[in-house]
């Protein structure tokens, strides 16, 4: 079976690779040579993952799926939320995002954080959405080199390390896209084996 990541993110790819079995082929955009990106601009993680996998089904016909994830911190009322990607600016990087995010948090006893992430899955024109969530807490600092986004300073529950001071097989034990990610393996696996 081949399907379609509809995603230009290389670290998010080499993830979801890691968790797929190797019945299954996945292509990301680049493999097709499409290289625009689909603009998020829905209100929620949910309508974000289902309009890029959307988009990208109209455009190339093919099975594909795309996701959407958001680091929401209680303390700032679920911020930034759907707009993580964005939350320093329209053209902020992963740096710009943390330092702004550190900044609110300074002094506040109120930690709390959870990652959310949304998977969309188009085959045939059918849609079906998987979530995974991972709860734990903003540090205080950034720490570790491995990982992209939030990872610097995200603890999961129950852990001492950030996200990116994880090797990736530990931390798709924990995280949010893994979570989501073995549902949408779990689904197709009993597609493929269903067609075969």
């Amino acid at each position: 079976m081949e399907i379609l990541f509809a995603t230009h993110n290389k670290n998010k790819l080499l993830e979801v690779k890691k968790l797929l079995p190797k019945e299954i082929t996945i292509l990301s955009l680049e493999d097709i040579n499409y290289f625009k990106e689909v603009i998020e601009d829905k209100k929620t993680i949910l309508e974000n993952s289902i309009k890029k996998a959307s988009e990208i089904y109209q455009i190339t016909t093919r099975n594909c799926f795309a996701d959407d994830t958001g680091l929401e911190v209680e303390e700032l009322g679920g911020k930034p939320g759907v707009l993580s990607k964005r939350f320093a600016g329209t053209n902020a990087n992963s740096n710009d995002n943390i330092k702004k995010l550190l900044k609110l948090m300074e002094n506040k006893s109120n930690r709390k954080a959870r990652f959310v992430t949304v998977f969309s899955l188009i085959i045939d024109g059918k849609i079906k959405n998987f979530e995974g969530i991972c709860n734990g807490h903003i540090a205080k600092e950034k720490k570790g080199n491995k990982g992209f986004g939030y990872d610097s300073i995200f603890i999961p529950s129950g852990e001492k390390l950030t996200f990116a001071e994880m090797e990736i097989d530990k931390k798709n034990m924990l995280a949010h896209r893994a979570i989501a990610v073995k549902k949408l393996v779990f689904f197709l696996t009993k597609q493929f084996n269903a067609n075969s």
